[in-house]
């Protein structure tokens, strides 16, 4: 680790990519992350299930877009760090010359990009570290690896609440959006304010030092399609997107994919 990264780099309060590491049951956390990964559980246990469902909702996701659609370029922002079966894996696993940019800014995830980084020789795999706020700075970035002519994924799964003002946050998701061609896709989960015990978990998450999250009400969260083309079965809890089995698993949380005219 260099002195650049571990100055960044501090352990001492909980971040959400290593807390959703931690829920994943990753090792990529440190005792602060557990510390309140495990008090949101006490209040909320069901988040793990989120935190699951989140993942699984990805496969199905980029396999749709990459079997079904036939896109071979993901922008996934808001990464997170590395578990299993990421959005590279996913998609090169189905089409060897998939490319993929993952972004993120945070210093634990910079320092596992060499884990991000491994890649078909067909295809692309590469890391950038900004910040999705800037959407002209990522999009600069990833055009030296995707060719912005083509259809791109853009994936943004669990990171807007990061963004407490619903005006902003769908002003980000327009401003990407935009940028991207005409017969791309935006993929989107996100926590929703749909049970009393999921916001009271937050209201803890949210006052133990970590970057405040933010749920949405289903409305807001439908409103980062609008303009857009949903895919079916639309806007609904994540679990009922396309789910691989009859499983009945509820979680506060919903998902959607849709393709930009």
């Amino acid at each position: 680790m260099t002195d650049d990264l571990s100055t960044k780099l501090n352990v001492e309060v909980p971040h959400s990519a290593r807390v959703w590491n931690y829920w994943l049951g990753g090792k990529d956390n440190f005792a602060a992350d557990r510390a309140v990964g495990d008090q949101v559980k006490a209040v909320f246990p069901e988040i793990v299930d989120a935190a699951r469902q989140t993942r699984a909702f990805l496969g199905r996701a980029v396999t749709y877009l990459a079997a079904e659609r036939g896109v071979r370029q993901f922008l996934d922002v808001g990464t997170g760090l590395p578990t299993v079966a990421n959005t590279h894996e996913v998609a090169q696993h189905l089409a060897p010359d998939a490319r993929i940019v993952y972004v993120d800014n945070d210093p634990l995830v910079l320092s596992h990009a060499r884990a991000l980084l491994t890649s078909t020789p067909e295809g692309v795999t590469t890391y950038i570290d900004e910040d999705l706020k800037d959407a002209t700075a990522v999009i600069d970035e990833a055009k030296r690896t995707l060719d912005l002519t083509r259809p791109v994924a853009l994936m943004m799964l669990g990171v807007m609440g990061h963004v407490q003002d619903p005006a902003e946050a769908r002003a980000i998701v327009r401003a990407l959006v935009a940028e991207l061609p005409s017969g791309s896709f935006l993929a989107m989960s996100d926590g929703t304010a749909t049970s009393e015990r999921v916001i009271e978990s937050h209201r803890q998450y949210n006052e133990s030092g970590a970057v405040p999250y933010h749920l949405r009400e289903v409305a807001d969260f439908t409103a980062f399609f609008d303009g857009l083309e949903l895919v079916e079965p639309g806007v609904v809890p994540i679990p009922e997107w396309r789910p691989a089995t009859d499983d009945k698993i509820v979680v506060d949380g919903y998902a959607a994919v849709a393709r930009k005219p």
